[in-house]
């Protein structure tokens, strides 16, 4: 406990899996954390399962693919708290079917949302944490950022750009010698909401049952089903002095999947 004392935290898809699953974490190490998304209700939710265990939280409201939004979100951060110094930038949908059928609108909001995103968390984010005096940037890309996958190749194009995009900012970052490090986070099969908003005729053989324990004994060479807490866990230790040395690099939680 207490391994990121003093530390300021935001959360983008705070509310629920992943990220709230995050944002605990983060707050029991003793991070004052941000929970963002535009999910009110359970993002306050977030906050007070933070705050019924004593630790320090606050919701925002964030849309992602809003630019002003992020300004407003990081600058009432450091109001609040005082500065930044972690970013998870976890937000995030899956739409998936045939490349053939997607229409142009689907592709351009999994890219805003996935993407985007991104892009905006640290475009934001890196200057209040240099002016905080160190940050580190959590990027949650997905195993599908690594393989393809049938009937994802959407999904793939979007988590391999957060992949890439991550090294490519966090060579900047060393190259000018700020002090923040980049890294990305690669999930496999998690038991999350993202899987009851993805239709099961999208995926493809063998990942097409919303069975979560059945589809990771068969995809998952361990058969584990991965928990948020699994993934947060990651977070946690790239968001300490711990994964000080580590930068530019990906985090890769799935049970073997990628092996």
């Amino acid at each position: 406990m207490g391994r990121l004392t003093n530390r300021v935290a935001l959360v983008s898809g705070g509310a629920s899996g992943i990220g709230k699953a995050s944002a605990v974490r983060l707050a029991e190490e003793g991070a004052k954390v941000v929970v963002a998304d535009i999910d009110a209700e359970l993002g306050q939710q977030t906050v007070g399962a933070i705050q019924d265990n004593s630790g320090t939280a606050t919701f925002m409201h964030l849309d992602v693919t809003n630019e002003s939004q992020w300004q407003e979100c990081v600058a009432a951060t450091v109001d609040v708290y005082g500065g930044l110094n972690i970013l998870v930038n976890n937000a995030g949908i899956a739409v998936g079917g045939s490349i053939l059928t997607m229409t142009l609108g689907d592709w351009q909001r999994q890219q805003a949302i996935n993407l985007d995103g991104v892009f905006l968390g640290v475009k934001y984010a890196i200057p209040a944490m240099i002016e905080s005096g160190n940050g580190s940037v959590i990027n949650i890309s997905s195993v599908a950022g690594i393989k393809g996958s049938a009937n994802l190749a959407a999904y793939n194009a979007t988590k391999g750009g957060v992949r890439l995009f991550t090294k490519g900012v966090a060579r900047e970052c060393a190259a000018n010698r700020w002090p923040v490090r980049v890294n990305s986070v690669h999930p496999g099969v998690i038991e999350t909401p993202i899987w009851d908003k993805m239709n099961p005729e999208l995926l493809e053989a063998g990942m097409n049952t919303m069975d979560l324990e059945s589809m990771a004994e068969q995809v998952v060479p361990t058969g584990q089903l991965g928990k948020p807490l699994d993934i947060a866990n990651g977070v946690v230790f790239l968001a300490s002095d711990e994964s000080s040395y580590m930068t530019g690099t990906e985090l890769i939680i799935d049970g073997g999947l990628c092996a």
